[in-house]
C-alpha cells in the first residue's frame, strides 16, 4: 500500500469578479434585490494522479501558481479536493506556511505546546522533547518572548524544530525552508537527509 495516494484529484476555487471597497457597498450588495456578486471558477488542479511509496522522497516542481501548495494542503488535510480522492497512510507532520498554527501573542514556549498539540503530540511527549526542540531551534534566549516579535527566520526555526520532533512517518515541506540563514538551512537539510536514510517518506 502506498503511503500517499492521489487519485484523479481536481480542485476548483471561486473568484469574485465584483469587488466592494466600503462597508456601505457591501451592505447594499447584500440587501439589494438581485444584486449578486458574479463569480468565476478557477481550476487550480485538474485530474492529478500519483502515488508516493513508503520511504520515498518525492518532489513537486512547477511554476508559481501551478497548484503545488494547493496539492500539499490536500495531502495534509487542510483542504479537500473538489473531485477525486486523497489518501494518506501514516503519521504526518507538515511545514507549509510560515508560522501556521502559531498564536502571535503567545511566547515561543507556549507555541511549542500549542503547535505540538495540533500536530498530535501529547503534553507528556512535548515536555519530554521540549529542551531538544528549543536547542535545535537555537532560540533559548527568545523562547519566552511573543512570537510576533520573531523574524521570519526565527519562525521557521521554531516551526521546523517542532515538526521534526513529532517523529512522523511522512514529512511534507513547502518552500518554508527558503527563509533563514544558510547555516540553519544546512542544519535542516541534514535533518531531512537523516529522515530519508531512516526510511521516512518526504514530500
Amino acid at each position: 500500500m502506498a503511503t500517499i495516494e492521489i487519485d484523479h484529484v481536481w480542485k476548483q476555487f471561486r473568484l469574485q469578479s465584483q469587488s466592494r471597497n466600503t462597508l456601505k457597498e457591501s451592505l447594499v450588495g447584500i440587501f439589494k434585490p438581485g444584486a449578486k456578486a458574479q463569480s468565476d471558477t478557477f481550476w487550480a488542479l485538474q485530474d492529478i494522479s500519483f502515488e508516493v511509496e513508503r520511504g520515498e522522497t518525492f518532489g513537486i516542481v512547477g511554476n508559481n501558481g501551478s497548484g503545488k501548495s494547493t496539492l500539499l494542503k490536500m495531502i495534509t488535510g487542510i483542504s479537500k479536493p473538489t473531485k477525486g480522492r486523497v489518501a494518506v497512510n501514516g503519521r504526518l507532520s507538515a511545514l507549509l506556511e510560515l508560522g501556521a498554527g502559531f498564536h502571535p501573542d503567545f511566547s515561543g514556549r507556549e507555541n511549542i505546546f500549542l503547535n505540538g498539540a495540533i500536530l498530535g503530540l501529547t503534553r507528556k511527549e512535548l515536555e519530554k522533547h521540549f529542551d531538544s526542540i528549543v536547542a535545535f531551534s537555537e532560540l533559548e534566549r527568545f523562547i519566552d518572548n511573543p512570537v510576533k516579535t520573531y523574524s521570519s527566520g526565527m519562525y521557521m526555526r521554531l516551526a521546523f524544530s517542532i515538526a521534526i520532533h513529532v517523529d512522523p512517518d511522512i514529512l511534507v515541506i513547502d518552500e518554508v525552508l527558503a527563509v533563514g540563514d544558510a547555516a540553519f538551512q544546512q542544519k535542516c537539510h541534514d535533518q531531512i537527509l537523516r529522515f530519508k536514510h531512516s526510511g521516512k517518506t518526504i514530500v
